[in-house]
């Protein structure tokens, strides 16, 4: 059975790469809105029906992120609410 320093090592070593996953969700977010405004830029005016379902797909992932960067939130807390009781 690992000891309570290995436990905290390994639930920081998650942590760690959980964070680093956020980073790359916040990437991702930022490089989605800035294809939204080229987007946007790039069809300015345009009233086809494909330009407004670009609009809502990018929307909708950018929403998903967010749902998946606050997921994360939880598991760090969660993990580190555990480490905190050893």
């Amino acid at each position: 059975m690992a000891s309570v320093a290995e436990l905290r090592a390994a639930v920081d070593a998650a942590v760690q790469q959980v964070n680093e996953g956020q980073a790359a969700i916040q990437a991702a977010r930022e490089k989605l809105g800035e294809a939204q405004q080229s987007l946007a830029a790039a069809l300015d005016g345009g009233g086809h029906e494909a330009v407004g379902t670009a609009h809502a797909s990018l929307s909708q992932a950018d929403q998903q992120l967010e749902e998946c960067f606050s997921a994360t939130q939880l598991a760090i807390e969660a993990a580190q609410n555990y480490t905190a009781m050893l």
